[in-house]
């Protein structure tokens, strides 16, 4: 028998296989049915994917200080004079101050502009491609600051803006890194 025929033939079958079965076995949840009698029936149904839960981790790399990004207070966000038509904040829930808050115009190649607190310093932000590049997550670049907004679920409540959980990662320009969990929400 020729051995080195079952190993490059026989193998990729026998994975293959093994994955179709492993197929088959896919969880299957009940759902109640009513039924004209008034008995309850069940119905197989597929089983949703667990949310997305984002954590907020620590600083990893750099130099090894922490990136701290803090809240914006009132004062912070009124004396920005952000302009645009439209803007995105993300916090860490509905109930806290923003950490970064960013303005832009609708259907604008202009970027769209907005502030992070480090510490106690205010650094400016901006984002290429106005508002409607920014409504659905993007790239903010600071001095030595890159933030990104990675969208994680899908819209919190109704309304004209409702919240979407979001994770904000913040790489500094010496290798450190921090992922922030949060909301974010654009809007008015």
């Amino acid at each position: 028998m020729n051995f080195k025929y079952l190993r490059v033939h026989v193998l990729p079958v026998t994975v293959a296989a093994l994955a179709l079965a492993a197929c088959s076995q896919s969880a299957e949840q009940k759902a109640p049915v009513a039924s004209g009698d008034g008995v309850t029936d069940v119905a197989p149904t597929e089983a949703a994917p667990p949310p997305i839960k984002p954590v907020d981790l620590p600083t990893r790399g750099g130099d090894g200080s922490p990136i701290d990004l803090t809240s914006l207070s009132d004062t912070d966000l009124t004396g920005a004079k952000l302009k645009g038509e439209l803007g995105c904040s993300f916090a860490a829930d509905a109930a806290a101050q923003p950490i970064l808050i960013a303005k832009g115009d609708v259907a604008s190649t202009e970027p769209a502009r907005g502030i992070v607190k480090v510490g106690d310093v205010i650094e400016t932000i901006s984002a290429n491609g106005g508002f409607d590049a920014i409504a659905k997550g993007t790239k903010f670049f600071a001095k030595g600051l890159q933030l990104r907004v990675a969208l994680t679920g899908p819209a919190q409540g109704g309304g004209e803006s409702p919240p979407r959980p979001a994770t904000l990662t913040a790489d500094r320009a010496d290798g450190a890194q921090r992922v922030f969990a949060g909301l974010w929400q654009c809007g008015p």
